[in-house]
């Protein structure tokens, strides 16, 4: 009855729990939510009347123009033709995975790494094989092995605050994977939704920026450092790519909410811009800050983790291993959410003993008091 990938849907983790947290009281670690206090009061006064009526398949000209403005700045070389905008990171991620897999298709993904782009993957049917994350992103040498090995022609990554380490690739790891795809003509899918939230002095160009001859997609949206809710991202793409993207957007949604767009790029092109992110990084720092504090209390001799320099995430690694998604409905009947890390891994390389845990959405008082009861279940599972 119903088509052959059915079989291959599985639900969200994150969404599931999220509807979970809706509940008074509840204690939220678990989705990469912004703080509520730090979401923008809309502006309606730039958006124009014509916003009402159907709009390019592309997106509005005016935010294709700032948005490759700003991918200029970065260092990736585009103009407005190579931006798409997408209806958030989500969209951009069924764009990418409708052109590229069939049932049956090997990729290279991170392990860990997004869930939700996961699910996408193997809906169509991708085999995703991971290469394992150090403190300075995959192993150049290893994905060049990967790739070779299994015949990929696509590699999906996160190399700045990934989702769900927190790790950010060093410089020298940015350019030796741009090395590696344009050497095996590996088409990189880069997701870079969290680079605005940065605390620490690090490298963010974009990997997208080194290439020189292999395709390439770059993402990110306005999701995290503005507004989740008008649900606005944008794919920019190497122009061999561009017009399937635009046929496959035009087949899925004929255009992203023009509204939203025109919001987007009142944020985008507004002289209160740095002042703004400026505001956010701080805040969002101090929250870091305060559940780091928290950890070392309660989790000192549970795990292991490395201070995130952005995003919105701690990754822990406890040091005996147990499987967390055995913790989640207790601590939801607690009024504890956070995110089991065993369903960060693709299953060609699975892993136990692993919590993302985020720290924007809380307040501090409920992030000790969150983090405490996390630690007690945990100490009271037993290893397997």
């Amino acid at each position: 009855m119903f088509s052959e990938r059915i079989d291959r849907l599985t639900s969200s983790l994150v969404r599931d729990i999220l509807s979970a947290t809706q509940r008074p009281g509840m204690i939220s670690f678990a989705g990469g939510l912004p703080a509520p206090d730090e979401l923008p009061v809309p502006d309606w006064s730039g958006i124009p009347a014509s916003a009402a009526q159907y709009g390019q398949s592309e997106g509005e000209p005016a935010l294709r123009e700032a948005i490759a403005e700003h991918a200029r700045s970065m260092g990736i070389v585009c103009d407005a033709s190579q931006v798409l905008v997408v209806s958030g990171s989500q969209q951009g991620i069924d764009l990418v995975s409708k052109l590229f897999i069939d049932p049956g298709t090997p990729i290279i993904t991170e392990a860990p790494t997004y869930l939700a782009a996961l699910q996408s993957f193997e809906l169509f049917g991708a085999v995703c094989h991971g290469v394992s994350l150090g403190k300075d992103g995959i192993d150049a040498d290893a994905l060049r092995t990967a790739a070779s090995a299994t015949d990929a022609r696509l590699t999906y990554v996160i190399p700045t605050f990934q989702n769900p380490s927190g790790t950010c690739y060093s410089a020298e790891t940015r350019t030796a994977v741009a090395a590696a795809a344009d050497d095996l003509g590996l088409t990189i899918f880069e997701d870079d939704p969290y680079r605005e939230l940065v605390y620490d002095e690090v490298d963010r160009t974009p990997i997208c920026a080194h290439i020189n001859r292999a395709s390439w997609i770059y993402q990110s949206s306005f999701s995290k450092s503005f507004m989740p809710g008008i649900r606005v991202g944008y794919l920019i793409a190497s122009p061999g790519l561009m017009p399937h993207l635009v046929r496959l957007k035009q087949a899925t949604d004929l255009h992203t909410n023009r509204f939203g767009q025109w919001l987007a790029h009142g944020h985008l092109t507004s002289p209160m811009l740095p002042e703004r992110l400026a505001h956010l990084r701080s805040a969002y720092s101090a929250k870091r800050d305060a559940m780091e504090a928290a950890l070392r209390e309660h989790f000192g001799d549970l795990a292991e983790w490395t201070t995130p320099p952005g995003g919105l995430f701690f990754w822990l690694r406890l040091r005996v291993p147990i499987d967390t998604r055995a913790l989640l409905p207790a601590m939801l009947e607690r009024g504890v959410a956070f995110m089991p890390g065993e369903v960060f891994f693709p299953a060609t390389a699975p892993s136990l003993g692993y919590m993302r845990l985020n720290f924007s959405h809380a307040g501090e008082e409920q992030m000790r008091s969150g983090v405490a009861m996390l630690a007690e279940a945990v100490r009271d599972t037993p290893a397997l």
